[in-house]
């Protein structure tokens, strides 16, 4: 497997949120979403063995959440469904943030999915994610959408109540985008859409979802890596 980074920090989002967690980030994504914020696992990242990785997560003791990350990890999905079901075995809670573009119907059901369904802001990724994977939902699973104005708000809105959503998931997080380049000041300003109107306009619509801020971006400088 090609991996970007391994590390121990807090859980940013889902809710999850707030919780010790080790992101193990992998390398590569097929996608280009206008707001991504981790554009530098594109290309490069370190081949390792299973054994390797297994080793780097026991190092990080006693830590039992990990989150498989990207990129999009499912382009690896031949060697990492394996080591999914190793660590299941010795008893991790797993999960995976994930685009839901790749077929999701192999990861095994114990691992919290959290998937990323691409509203239009985030431009040439908008509707690739895989109608299929909707059956592959369970109630242990999240769907995040990553809202940058009105118009992916109203994408959102319609998404979630076409496909009765909150009869799937678990969970529905619906996070405000951050600027393409923010600043070092750790403020709601770094935002591309100012949560207290998305919050408004959720009440407004009575959506059964949760407001998903990244604390991470919070608590250290919004462009800072491995945290």
């Amino acid at each position: 497997m090609h991996l970007i980074e391994l590390y121990k920090s807090v859980q940013g989002e889902s809710s999850f949120a707030g919780v010790p967690c080790i992101f193990v980030r992998l390398a590569g994504c097929n996608l280009r979403c206008a707001w991504c914020d981790s554009e530098y696992t594109f290309t490069g990242g370190k081949p390792f063995t299973q054994d390797e990785i297994v080793s780097e997560i026991e190092a990080l003791a006693p830590c039992r959440l990990i989150e498989f990350t990207g990129g999009e990890p499912m382009l690896q999905a031949r060697e990492l469904i394996p080591l999914m079901e190793r660590l299941l075995a010795q008893d991790y809670t797993l999960m995976i943030e994930t685009s839901g573009e790749r077929p999701l119907d192999e990861v095994p059901k114990a691992v919290h999915k959290i998937v990323d369904v691409k509203c239009p802001g985030a431009g040439a990724a908008a509707n690739t994610f895989r109608m299929q994977n909707l059956d592959t939902l369970t109630k242990n699973d999240e769907v995040k959408f990553v809202i940058s104005d009105r118009a992916d708000y109203e994408f959102a809105r319609t998404f979630i109540r076409e496909h009765a959503l909150e009869t799937k998931a678990g969970h529905i997080l619906i996070s405000p985008a951050f600027q393409k380049i923010p600043s070092p000041i750790r403020t709601a300003d770094n935002m591309a859409l100012d949560p207290r109107k998305l919050v408004e306009w959720m009440l407004e619509d009575g959506l059964p979802a949760r407001l998903s801020l990244q604390i991470h971006k919070f608590i250290w400088e919004p462009q800072k890596k491995g945290v």
